[in-house]
């Protein structure tokens, strides 16, 4: 259960639970995070929209380039609900999430390639506390990817340091999302529970 408890959809206003039956078409439940946001609903909708204009506008970076990074970065952080719906982020995009496995041994291990090693290399950088990124390596990362494309990658990982330190602060853990068989939000009240439930997960 989550430090502070999510937003019931019977204790919620009418935008917020539309909003909640949107994301639990589009991925099979409530995200918990968006229940736990909707206290505060000028925020809930502010997140909202950015995570939604984020993944629409980034699409210059490889998907396995971005979506390594991100997950680099939770995996860091030790946001379990970050490393469990990043898991499934990649399976539909139809990465190989058993590599994820061996990103503690990324620099070695033969799953990953010059320019997604050097991805996850820019997030450790980033994610390190001060960050230890160098003038070199943003060098290396524009002849990789472009000038648009180290920009990308640096806004996602930024976004997701957030998402992460956020959800870890909040006691918000993981939801079953990697496995298909995504966990309902524990709701405070039994009655409280989205009706109908969503059949499946949704492409994105």
């Amino acid at each position: 259960m989550s430090r502070i408890p999510p937003v019931a959809p019977s204790d919620a206003g009418i935008l917020v639970r539309l909003a909640y039956r949107a994301a639990a078409k589009m991925v099979g439940e409530v995200p918990e995070p968006f229940a736990v946001f909707a206290h505060h609903p000028k925020l809930f909708f502010t997140s909202l929209t950015q995570e939604f204009a984020a993944d629409k506008a980034s699409t210059t970076l490889p998907p396995s380039v971005r979506e390594l990074a991100v997950y680099r970065v939770a995996w860091t952080l030790g946001c379990s609900w970050c490393v469990d719906f990043g898991t499934m982020i990649q399976r539909l995009d139809g990465l190989d999430v058993d590599r994820l496995k061996e990103i503690g041994d990324y620099e070695t291990s033969p799953k990953y390639t010059d320019d997604e090693r050097a991805a996850i290399a820019y997030a450790d950088a980033m994610t390190a506390t001060p960050d230890s990124v160098s003038d070199a390596q943003v060098a290396d990362l524009e002849q990789r990817f472009g000038r648009a494309g180290v920009v990308e990658l640096t806004f996602q990982i930024g976004l997701e340091n957030m998402r992460a330190r956020i959800n870890s602060s909040l006691g918000i853990t993981e939801q079953g999302f990697s496995s298909g068989d995504a966990c309902r939000v524990p709701w405070e009240s039994a009655d409280a529970r989205l009706t109908p439930q969503a059949e499946h997960p949704a492409q994105r």
